[in-house]
């Protein structure tokens, strides 16, 4: 659940240069945000999406016992809430609320320099898994549930994980996608969009987010997930990060030789 510049922090949703932008077309990217407040980004924007999510599956649950309603209305909020973090916080850390995303930045980036570091990494991870945390706590906080009580939902069935797998590769496939192709501009509605359709088409309800996933595992309401089921759906949602960047060079790798072998003009 989340969107991120191909490039890193820097290269941001709003000013990605366009598909068919020669060097000198393009606008100039405004500089990188400081660590600190990247990081702050990440933490405030992953405490608010699980917010939404497990507050607003706690305000369904309260205003109706049919589960297609409460699924409809946790989706719809997530879907709302999510792109208006995206907008919020994209110009300042990439708006990535996501540890594979993070790490698929990484990834891409490495040879060039052009994503983020190893220590960049592990501060966004590390404020995305608090902050998830901290969003389950608020919403319970704020409906009145026990602060931290062990989700009971267990979500480990195979077909689970096969959807954690599929939600996540479509994820990751969506994102850099999108900036291979220079239209990140468009990443908020894309991947809220994404998320919103993801809820009905997966077994899992997509959580493709391991951070997300751990915040989730500590409210026992409609959108919590087990601590023994974590593990699983954490693994399935890094195979599935993988898959997605598989078929990201499968598709979209013609333009990055096109444009190596064109070079500058």
């Amino acid at each position: 659940m989340s969107t991120t510049a191909e490039a890193g922090p820097e290269r941001l949703a709003g000013s990605e240069p366009t598909a068919a932008g020669h060097p000198a077309e393009r606008p100039a990217e405004p500089p990188a945000a400081p660590l600190p407040n990247r990081v702050a980004a990440e933490l405030v924007g992953t405490a608010a999406l699980v917010a939404v999510v497990v507050g607003s599956g706690i305000q369904a649950t309260g205003l109706s016992q049919d589960t297609g309603l409460q699924l409809l209305a946790n989706s719809l909020a997530t879907v709302f809430g999510l792109g208006v973090l995206i907008l919020l916080l994209g110009p300042v850390s990439g708006a990535h609320f996501n540890p594979v995303v993070t790490l698929a930045a990484w990834w891409t980036g490495r040879a060039d320099r052009t994503g983020p570091g190893p220590h960049e990494v592990a501060a966004y991870i590390a404020a995305q898994t608090a902050g998830a945390i901290g969003g389950a706590v608020l919403a319970d906080a704020m409906f009145g549930e026990p602060l931290v009580r062990w989700s009971a939902h267990d979500r480990s069935a195979g077909h689970l994980l096969m959807g954690e797998v599929v939600a996540t590769a479509g994820l990751v496939l969506l994102i850099f996608g999108l900036a291979r192709t220079g239209a990140l501009r468009l990443a908020a509605p894309a991947v809220a969009c994404y998320i919103g359709a993801a809820y009905w088409f997966t077994s899992s309800t997509s959580f493709a987010n391991p951070a997300v996933t751990v915040g989730r595992a500590f409210t026992d309401t409609f959108a919590g997930i087990a601590p023994g089921s974590v593990p699983g759906f954490v693994g399935a949602q890094l195979l599935g990060g993988a898959v997605g960047l598989g078929l990201v060079a499968l598709v979209f790798d013609h333009r990055r030789r096109s444009a190596a072998a064109a070079g500058p003009k």
